[in-house]
Order: structure tokens, then C-alpha cells, then sequence
């Protein structure tokens, strides 16, 4: 079994990227293709990826399309239909909205995708920031066709696995295909400085009591991820908030920040590791949600989440056991489920959270992920392969 690996781009290190850092582990072998890498855009994290084998597009030499891949979009099916994957009997994607999963393979070959989510900006989900007006005239031009070559890829694919059940029920509608879910792994690793690594069962959850009064926001500082609601509601119960991350929307948060919020910037795994071990809790307010994986890094370092109701999240973490939730992405909605989580057991809610999380772990990941795989490739040449898993009858 000979293994390639795509990705849509490298140019962030986020949720996408740790998939694809494990099943580079999964696979050393295995070279990445992508349609292009900013080494310099990668920054701290540009090193985790130096050593490997990655196999650019033409995108790659073109600094037009590096520089405004998502504005020229529409030539997406060019940069995938060139790469050439013929030396390859499986071919995992992880794709997102640039969808990857549009690489050309043979019948003889098997091609997994791992869905993120389906391209938001195609199906009405709230993305970095409300587009403008020429973005929108923009977007009634290009997206419909997008959405056909979005429709199209994802039936060339063999098999779909998908992130979430939120993203799995977002296959179901918009691709008319069935997949299976496979979270993705969380960082637990380093989580538990005052005890052993987590793993999926038959563990002693060892919890830091020295926790500090701050709350704590993790992500991209755009719209999607509402980090206004936290600093809001930070302001009015005068609550200490440590916000993570950078992002377009970071001139306008400092503007209406008080004076117990502090905003950290980017920062490196170990500072994010001893920031996530030490707060009271995480506040998450992103709209619909794939799936949140920042959530689940905080409940394994025993910080609780209150979190909004939508999306991927409400897999993850549970209601007054691992956090609170609040339905309404207002602050008042926020300040209310922030009350009620002063009120809970907090010992009780740190210790269910590193439990909680244990189920995303690495290794979890990896065993699902390495069976699936062996399993459509030991039974693709097999009829009916769909009492495996989920696969289109016909190509």
C-alpha cells in the first residue's frame, strides 16, 4: 500500500494541520501534496513540516495565485487536475473549503477524504468576516459554480469521513453521500503536567489545583469566532480575560476591550499548554462550528468551557458537566451560562473535562484512522464494499 496525502495549502497551522501532522506520523513515507506553502506565513510552526516530502502545484511559482488564492478561487479544478498521483494505490485528502479532493485518480485506486467542513463561504456559513458588497456580487457570480465542481468532487471520492456529526450531517445535504465520523485528535500530550499522558481508557486523571482567576479565548480573531460576545461580557462582569490569536478583527476588539482584558497575540504550543492549564475556564463563542478542537485542548488540561450551542461543539463538551452552554450568541446570553458556571462544582467539572477529552486523543485517532484505511484498501477490490463502509456504487 503506497500512501499520498493531500492538503488544500500550508500556510496556517491550525486544526486542519494537526490532522494532517498525524497522519504524516500514521504515514511517514507518504509524501503531502498541496497547492502551495508560505513557509514564512507558517512562522514558529514552519519547522514541523521542513523535513517532509511536499510536492507543490503550480500555484507554488505563481505569486499571484499564493497571494489571492481565495479571491481567484474559480481556478480551483486547475491546480488539483494537475497533480499527478499515478505511483499511488491510496490517496488520503484533508480537505476544506479549497477542496483538495479534487486530485484525479484511477478505478484501481483508493481516494479517502477527510472532510473538515464543506467550503462555508459556499453554503451560507458565517466565515472570517460579513463580506461586502462587491464580495457578495462577487460570490453570486463564482459560487454557483463552485458549488457544482464542490458536488462534483465529492462524488469522484471513494470514501467520505467526516470530522463531525455536525460535518456529517453537512455531507448528508449538500453531497447526497453518506460517510463515516472520525474526530480528529486533540493536543493532550503535554496537557497534563501533573500527570501521565492521556490515553483512551483505564487512566488517573491527575488535575492541577492551581488554577488561576483569568478566563481564557482561543482562535482566530475574525467574526466567525465572536470574540466580541467574551470581551462584552468580560467588560460587564468585570472578569480577568486572557485572549489568544491574531486576526483582522483585532483592531476593533482592543477598541472595545476594558481594562481586565489582555490580548497575548500569537503565541507557541508550550505558552498555550501553561495558559490552558491555568484558567478557570475557556469562553467559546464561534458560530456553527465544524467541529472546535480548541474546546477539547482546554478539557484536557482540566479547564471547563462555556461554549455556545451550535456546531460541532455540542459533541464535545457537556452541558454542567464539562461546562455550561448558552443558546443565544448574545452577550447577555454569555453573561447569564457565566454565572451559572460560578455556581458548579468546579473540582468535579475539571475532573469530568480531562475525561471528556480523552476520548479525542492522538491515539484514538490514530487506530481508528489506520483501520479505516487498511479496511477499504484489503476490500476494494470486494463487492459489496459498502457493508464496510459508506461508498458510492459507481464511479
Amino acid at each position: 500500500m503506497k500512501v499520498a496525502l493531500v492538503h488544500d495549502y500550508l500556510r496556517e497551522y491550525g486544526g486542519a494541520e494537526r490532522v494532517v501532522e498525524v497522519l504524516h506520523e500514521l504515514y511517514p513515507e507518504a509524501p503531502l501534496y498541496t497547492s502551495f506553502v508560505d513557509w514564512r506565513a507558517l512562522g514558529e510552526h514552519a519547522h514541523r513540516f521542513k523535513k517532509w516530502d511536499i510536492r507543490t502545484s503550480w500555484v507554488q511559482k505563481n505569486w499571484v495565485m499564493r497571494r489571492f488564492h481565495s479571491a481567484l478561487r474559480f481556478l480551483t479544478p486547475l491546480v488539483w487536475e494537475s497533480l499527478d498521483l499515478r505511483e499511488f494505490n491510496v490517496i488520503i485528502s484533508s480537505s476544506g473549503w479549497f477542496m483538495c479532493r479534487g486530485v484525479v485518480t484511477r478505478p484501481e485506486q483508493v481516494h479517502i477524504s477527510y472532510i473538515h467542513h464543506p467550503p462555508r463561504n459556499l453554503y451560507g456559513y458565517p466565515t472570517g468576516s460579513p463580506p461586502n458588497g462587491l464580495i457578495k456580487f462577487y460570490g453570486a457570480v463564482v459560487n454557483p459554480f463552485l458549488r457544482m465542481y464542490d458536488f462534483a468532487t465529492a462524488q469522484r471520492v471513494d470514501y467520505l469521513i467526516a470530522n463531525s456529526k455536525e460535518t456529517q450531517a453537512r455531507i448528508k445535504k449538500f453531497y447526497r453521500r453518506e460517510s463515516t465520523v472520525i474526530y480528529p485528535p486533540a493536543s493532550l500530550r503535554e496537557a497534563l503536567r501533573a500527570g501521565p499522558p492521556i490515553e483512551a481508557a483505564r487512566i488517573t486523571y491527575q488535575v492541577s489545583s492551581k488554577k488561576s482567576n483569568y478566563y481564557l479565548s482561543v482562535g482566530r480573531l475574525t467574526y466567525a469566532k465572536r470574540v466580541d460576545l467574551a470581551i462584552k461580557a468580560a467588560n460587564e462582569l468585570k472578569l480577568p480575560l486572557k485572549i489568544v490569536g491574531i486576526g483582522k478583527e483585532e483592531k476593533y476588539l482592543r477598541s472595545i476591550a476594558g481594562s481586565t482584558i489582555e490580548f497575548t497575540g500569537a503565541v507557541s504550543d508550550a505558552q498555550l499548554n501553561v495558559l490552558f492549564n491555568d484558567a478557570m475556564a475557556l469562553i467559546f463563542c464561534a458560530l456553527q462550528e465544524d467541529f472546535g478542537i480548541v474546546p477539547v485542548e482546554a478539557m484536557a488540561h482540566g479547564t471547563p468551557v462555556v461554549a455556545l450551542k451550535q456546531g460541532g461543539v455540542v459533541e464535545t463538551v457537556v452541558d454542567g458537566k464539562t461546562g455550561v452552554f448558552f443558546n443565544v450568541a448574545t452577550v447577555s446570553s454569555l453573561v447569564t451560562a457565566i454565572q451559572k458556571f460560578t455556581t458548579l462544582n468546579y473540582a468535579e467539572l475539571s475532573r469530568q473535562s480531562v475525561k471528556q477529552a480523552a476520548k479525542f486523543s492522538k491515539a484514538v485517532f490514530l487506530r481508528n484512522m489506520k483501520d479505516f484505511v487498511e479496511t477499504a484498501w484489503n476490500n476494494s477490490s470486494k463487492v459489496p464494499v459498502e457493508k464496510i463502509f459508506p461508498r458510492i456504487s459507481s464511479r
